[in-house]
């Protein structure tokens, strides 16, 4: 018996767990130590807190649309129904794509961080093993994807935690003896010199790739047991999240970590790089702490996998429920509620990315990962547009405002800053561009080949639909 509904299974655990743990993976661990070396401790704050604030505003968006009206697919789900079903059907493509290829960008992580303790593992190897042990995790039931999330998040959760304060013990003077590089003349920045800006400008490049995931929380929505009280409460969550463990172990390692040491990622070729997570617990002189933040940073990245396999297999089973012909077939589920076709093509597709990694050197790969983080940018401003629609839809049709369980925060402004910065961000891709007199047209039609590929899909299925009567279900807003 071939079924095509989901269950209700995640409870308010899993999604506060989802929601905390979600985006802190690589991001935080590796590359907040690229943007130290690049921008420096003050540079670093600046750009993430600008980023931090925008997701926030961004998933209070979110939020009041998933609390109101929890569908698996979520944002692209909305932009199919308040926007325009061409626009979310090219929403729903982008959004797989974007974490199908993640799931490569991670097993090709883990690869690398396996080899501290096994220099000559096999990525082929480590692809094999992720791909095996997500589809165990997640083909009997969704409660089987919700559980492993909550432990593995609550793992970079609590080392976050023991890391704050370890730092904070080496500051005030506790533990060992350290210089205060917050204070140091080298670490303010000049904020009348265009060099300054364009350094903040690369760290929310890069804060943008930390925080994707965060959305996750809508996604989950749609098998969430009790969405309007576990949403609300998930949401806000975030927000602390953000302050915490981003805003404040930014400053504890901006503090402990000059911007010139060597081991920073991408600051001398010559030298190892370290996660900075690593470097503070060696000054705490803590046994072992290379091993204890390489596991952890390991588990950060089986868990980003797992919750990319889970978000890309639900928006191809939507996209298969939404079409008809072909597509549908991924609407399938099993008698559990796992969309099993629609998680299995990802995996595959995930698994073929990575091996990409193997063919030449590796361009392929490169393009890859390039074009997967322009697409998280596309989907935030999916949300952000999907949200001033969704109000504009609820108002018209009489909509009370104190009927919604969540209310996103300074609506309308809240919203359009997001937008206006995800647009800054994702324009400005290619900070080059604006600073070199030479453009390489290759190089440009890469860097923003995922934002191409998304206006041809939407205006191609614009075109289909024009000639043909749609094939896309759009609905009214208040029609729960």
């Amino acid at each position: 018996n071939m079924m095509s509904e989901l269950k209700r299974a995640l409870s308010a655990r899993h999604l506060t767990m989802i929601a905390l743990g979600g985006s802190i993976g690589t991001g935080l661990f590796l590359a907040c130590g690229s943007t130290l070396h690049t921008a420096g401790v003050w540079g670093t704050i600046a750009g993430y807190s600008i980023i931090g604030l925008m997701v926030y505003f961004l998933m209070s968006s979110l939020g009041e649309m998933s609390a109101y009206k929890p569908v698996v697919g979520s944002f692209c789900e909305y932009a199919v129904q308040y926007v325009n079903p061409s626009f979310g059907f090219a929403m729903m493509v982008n959004y797989w794509f974007n974490w199908a290829i993640t799931l490569a960008a991670e097993m090709s992580a883990g690869t690398i961080i396996l080899q501290f303790w096994f220099p000559n593992v096999s990525g082929l190897l480590v692809c094999g093993c992720v791909t095996l042990s997500i589809l165990f995790l997640n083909l009997f039931s969704v409660k089987g994807f919700g559980e492993s999330e909550y432990w593995l998040s609550s793992i970079k959760v609590g080392m976050v935690i023991v890391f704050l304060l370890v730092g904070l013990s080496i500051i005030s003077g506790l533990v060992g003896h350290q210089e205060n590089q917050l204070t140091t003349p080298q670490s303010h920045i000049n904020l009348f010199d265009s060099h300054s800006w364009l350094a903040i400008f690369n760290v929310m490049l890069i804060a943008g790739f930390s925080f994707q995931g965060s959305e996750l929380i809508g996604v989950a929505a749609g098998e969430s047991e009790n969405p309007r009280k576990d949403i609300p409460r998930a949401i806000g969550m975030i927000f602390w999240r953000i302050l915490l463990f981003y805003i404040l172990t930014i400053i504890v390692i901006g503090a402990l970590i000059p911007a010139s040491n060597p081991h920073l990622v991408g600051a001398d070729t010559n030298q190892v790089a370290y996660s900075p997570f690593t470097m503070v617990m060696q000054m705490a002189h803590i046994p072992s702490a290379a091993s204890i933040i390489n596991f952890v940073i390991l588990t950060a990245v089986f868990s980003a996998a797992n919750a990319g396999t889970y978000a890309s297999s639900r928006t191809l089973y939507q996209l298969g429920k939404k079409s008809e012909g072909i597509l549908s077939f991924f609407s399938k589920t099993t008698k559990n509620g796992i969309p099993h076709i629609a998680l299995i093509t990802t995996l595959i597709v995930g698994c073929l990315a990575f091996m990409t990694s193997y063919l030449g050197s590796g361009q392929v790969y490169t393009w890859l990962i390039a074009a997967s983080a322009l697409s998280g940018f596309i989907a935030w401003i999916g949300i952000s547009v999907s949200h001033l629609y969704f109000r504009r839809a609820f108002l018209k049709e009489g909509g009370d405002l104190k009927s919604l369980p969540y209310r996103s925060k300074f609506h309308p402004y809240g919203t359009v800053f997001a937008l206006v910065i995800c647009l800054i961000v994702l324009f400005g891709q290619d900070t080059a561009l604006f600073s070199s007199e030479k453009v390489n047209i290759t190089d440009l039609l890469l860097v923003y080949s995922s934002l191409i590929l998304f206006v041809v899909i939407w205006v191609t299925h614009l075109t289909i639909n024009f000639f043909k009567k749609t094939t896309f279900i759009g609905e009214k807003v208040n029609e729960c």
